[in-house]
């Protein structure tokens, strides 16, 4: 069936039978044409004057639009603060609730058949299932790992003629329909340049290339439909790239891109301007709903409200800033004023004393050592700081930069300020390492003990020498630093309390890769002209004493379902490297 009598014979599906010069309007075909063409499919007893036979439905059944897949496990980083309370297609907008307007959007189309690709937050999307007939669900363990093409790997079985969907499209008027040509990528023209990928068509309007960043075009955007053949093709070429892992961290769209010479052909099929929308941020959001304006029904904002006396309209310009195994920071701006709020979320493993973590917060502010911090909430964990402008994270290459992280750390530990709580790694990590082996199935790392002696003897001798314990950060890890023209600032304090100094430098250096001789210059810069080998001997302990400490936490982390990453294999390393050096250097 060509493409023109597919639009005839759906037309007559949807609407009956009506006159040539109507279908004409309809469907964009000659009047010369809809006359032949319904003479040819009365013929083929395709229609009679009441409209379609079972033998018309029949021969556009190879069009049929089986189900829909809706990914809805990502984040949605760029859409925060709003994203980190609930996940985007979640959010409602103009009195609806964007994923459920999707999924009615499509069965009253005809696609019943739902399914739901879920991740992030996972839970909040259970109750669609009890209140839509038709839908499934399946879950995508990995979605902060790997991208979409791995949502597209785990529904493949309920992939032929399927529309491919994001739960956070919001259309004006249903672009689904129960029978479908071919393939098509839905977008909308532009004429300016955009961070969006822009099709570029053949004479045909299929997609002949894919480019980012172009000057105007058809960027995609909203829906996708993929018929059985192309179908067939992508998830073949998906499959071969699991072994290989190439598109892990890639979205599908680049597969298609990169293989659009041999992939059946896509249409592009441009919708007029007002139908799709997509949300990349509150701004956008608020254009559309300006509900959003002033009631965005995020406790975050309301917290900023709360803190800073401002209304929400003035808060805006959220991006994220960095992000930790129990944190993001998130900047925005209130009032003409730049700031960053610290989203705390707990998980099993990872413990914060957030009362003792504020207490030094205040201490710290209260020396200069960090003076972004404006407020904490204790009980919740989250924190409001002034943001710190044209700061860089310290290179471990630059002399200047290690000099100040030094004289920075020398200076907090010479006030020798005390807190009534301690943080203890050693001891720490004995206690860690028996929960382990006792109620978490053991430690798989053969070497484990034979590395765990040696650092015994790296802490014991740092215990011995007679360091004495003083108010130290605890975890002075380059990510932690912000080093502007004027400032020297030491963020974070969550594990802040009376510790060895040794903390701090081993903190340090943890992950700088330096050799233990780099280190050493770290150290001295640190201790000044008057360092003895025998300082310097406690300070690389300490590294060692720190990394290890580390790693047994990230095993611990693990063995509670969070996944640590090259991080665990690092601190091991570092432990085992610097011991090393200790015992070949220093006779340990």
């Amino acid at each position: 069936m060509t493409q023109n009598e597919f639009t005839l014979l759906y037309a007559i599906r949807k609407y009956g039978m009506q006159s040539c010069r109507w279908f004409k309007e309809k469907t964009g075909l000659s009047v010369g044409y809809v006359s032949q063409t319904l003479k040819e499919f009365a013929g083929k007893n395709f229609v009679n004057p009441d409209g379609i036979t079972a033998d018309g439905i029949k021969a556009l059944a190879p069009y049929k639009v089986e189900n829909a897949v809706i990914m809805a496990a990502g984040m949605s980083s760029r859409f925060v603060p709003i994203s980190l309370e609930k996940p985007k297609g979640l959010l409602t907008v103009k009195g609806e609730v964007l994923i459920e307007r999707q999924i009615r959007q499509l069965q009253e189309a005809g696609i019943e058949s739902i399914v739901l690709v879920l991740g992030y937050k996972k839970e909040a999307f259970f109750y669609l299932e009890d209140k839509f007939e038709h839908v499934k669900i399946i879950i995508n363990p990995q979605y902060d790992t790997k991208n979409n093409t791995f949502t597209v790997y785990l529904a493949q079985q309920y992939i032929g003629n399927t529309y491919i969907c994001s739960s956070d499209n919001y259309f004006s008027e249903s672009p689904f329909e129960e029978y479908v040509y071919q393939s098509f990528y839905s977008a909308v023209k532009v004429d300016r340049r955009l961070n969006e990928w822009y099709m570029i068509p053949d004479s045909k309007m299929n997609i002949a290339r894919i480019v980012k960043n172009d000057d105007r075009g058809c960027i995609m955007m909203g829906h996708v439909y993929w018929d059985r053949d192309f179908s067939k093709a992508m998830i073949e070429l998906i499959n071969a790239d699991q072994e290989i892992g190439h598109y892990d961290t890639e979205l599908w769209e680049q597969i298609l891109a990169d293989h659009l010479k041999t992939l059946p052909p896509m249409a592009i099929k441009v919708y007029p301007d007002g139908v799709i929308h997509e949300f990349d941020s509150l701004e956008e959001l608020r254009q559309f709903d300006s509900r959003y304006i002033s009631h965005t029904d995020s406790r975050i904002i309301r917290n900023i409200a709360d803190v800073l006396h401002c209304g929400e309209e003035e808060i805006c310009e959220f991006r994220v800033i960095k992000n930790g195994l129990t944190n993001r920071s998130v900047y925005f701006e209130a009032c003409g004023k730049k700031y960053v709020y610290r989203y705390t979320e707990q998980r099993e493993g990872i413990a914060v004393n957030r009362s003792h973590e504020r207490q030094a917060l205040e201490l710290a502010y209260s020396i200069g050592a960090d003076p972004t911090f404006l407020y904490m909430n204790e009980e919740e964990g989250w924190k409001i700081s002034s943001y710190a402008e044209n700061a860089h994270e310290p290179d471990f290459t630059n002399r200047d930069d290690i000099k100040r992280v030094a004289d920075a750390l020398r200076k907090l530990h010479d006030r020798k300020l005390s807190v009534n709580w301690s943080f203890l790694p050693w001891v720490e990590t004995q206690s860690m390492e028996w929960v382990l082996r006792s109620e978490k199935g053991g430690i798989s790392d053969p070497e484990y003990s034979t590395l765990k002696n040696m650092v015994g003897k790296a802490a014991e001798a740092c215990t011995e020498d007679g360091t004495a314990p003083c108010f130290c950060h605890c975890d002075s890890e380059k990510t932690n630093w912000l080093l502007t023209d004027k400032e020297t600032i030491l963020i974070d304090w969550e594990y802040a309390g009376n510790a060895d100094p040794g903390c701090d430098t081993g903190s340090f250096i943890l992950n700088s890769g330096w050799e233990p001789e780099e280190a050493k210059t770290f150290i001295r810069e640190y201790l000044g002209d008057n360092a003895t080998e025998e300082q310097v001997f406690h300070h690389l302990a300490y590294t060692a004493v720190i990394a290890f400490y580390w790693y047994t936490w990230a095993l611990s982390c693990e063995a509670e379902g969070t996944v640590m990453g090259e991080g665990l294999y690092n601190w091991r390393s570092t432990a085992k490297k610097y011991t090393r050096y200790l015992v070949e250097q220093y006779g340990l």
